[in-house]
């Protein structure tokens, strides 16, 4: 497939295309809408992307819904680290065909796992499009799913900006500092530009005062506002944890109990309501205390 028609392939699997592009880009269109796939993204890395992405996870698995989780750091993934799980080659077994997608995702309940390798000497030399590769795996899988979870790897790369492209939902996780939202504005605007696409979700994570996460959401609407004129749907606050980083992942894992289950589902029930299509910054948005603030998630 061509660069161009990779790009129309891609939009038509959006969910807001206008009918009659989707006309004309049918013979690229293959994704259903019965199952909705979320892209976890950012700009910077390091800002908690992979324990949002499995909070996100547990918790709508927790409400007996089918979730497939991807770990898209395909060679540095960190999923399973934060499950205590033991590292592995599944997603080159996957690739390579040496085994089945039954034989490599890791299930706990309702939440199925596609974790990525860690340092795979066979992955790094290989030549393959892991962003096609990727869809390729929702496409033939995601009818058992009702949610498609994409932990990407941060950055502009273009493996990461197609993944994000191809979701139905970009949940963009910040920081207060102004990399975080410099990079993340950057990933925002190349969405815009290169796939037209304008809307996203944002969570602000390791907040510690509401003027503070007040002032973060109000810088990144009013850029994308103006330079852009996208859109941001506010999921809510991630308040910062006072623990020791060597304590985060056993406290991560202590069931469903932890503070971290516990305030997340005021930013899941935001994103599963209708009305999450309204804008919540300055005099809309809600205190930080009310908007669902959980022990800051790191890596």
């Amino acid at each position: 497939m061509s660069k161009q028609e990779l790009n129309q392939w891609l939009m038509s699997h959006r969910s807001d295309i206008s009918p009659e592009v989707s006309v004309n880009l049918q013979p690229f269109h293959t994704h259903a809408r019965n199952t909705e796939i979320i892209a976890i993204a950012s700009g910077k890395g390091g800002v908690g992307k992979t324990t949002i992405s499995l909070m996100l996870a547990r918790k709508l698995a927790a409400m007996d819904k089918k979730v497939l989780l991807i770990d898209c750091d395909y060679n540095l993934s960190n999923t399973a680290v934060k499950l205590g799980l033991p590292l592995n080659d599944n997603f080159y077994s996957l690739l390579s065909l040496e085994k089945t997608f039954e034989e490599c995702v890791y299930e706990e309940g309702n939440l199925h796992l596609l974790s990525g390798c860690n340092g795979s000497t066979d992955i790094f030399d290989s030549s393959f499009e892991h962003d096609r590769f990727i869809i390729d795996v929702i496409s033939e899988h995601k009818h058992a799913y009702d949610y498609v979870i994409l932990d990407c790897p941060a950055g502009l790369n273009k493996e990461t900006v197609n993944l994000a492209a191809y979701a139905d939902s970009r949940f963009m996780i910040v920081n207060p500092d102004k990399s975080s939202l410099t990079d993340t504005y950057a990933l925002v605007k190349i969405l815009s530009q290169k796939y037209q696409i304008n809307t996203n979700h944002l969570i602000v994570n390791r907040v510690s005062s509401n003027p503070q996460y007040q002032r973060v959401v109000k810088s990144l609407h009013d850029t994308i506002s103006s330079f852009l004129n996208g859109r941001l749907k506010v999921l809510g606050a991630v308040k910062a944890l006072d623990l020791p980083i060597d304590e985060f992942d056993h406290n991560f894992n202590k069931g469903a109990n932890n503070s971290l289950d516990k305030y997340l589902s005021k930013i899941v029930s935001k994103f599963t309501d209708e009305s999450t299509g309204t804008i919540l910054f300055g005099a809309q948005s809600k205190s930080l205390s009310s908007v669902g603030h959980v022990a800051s998630a790191t890596n």
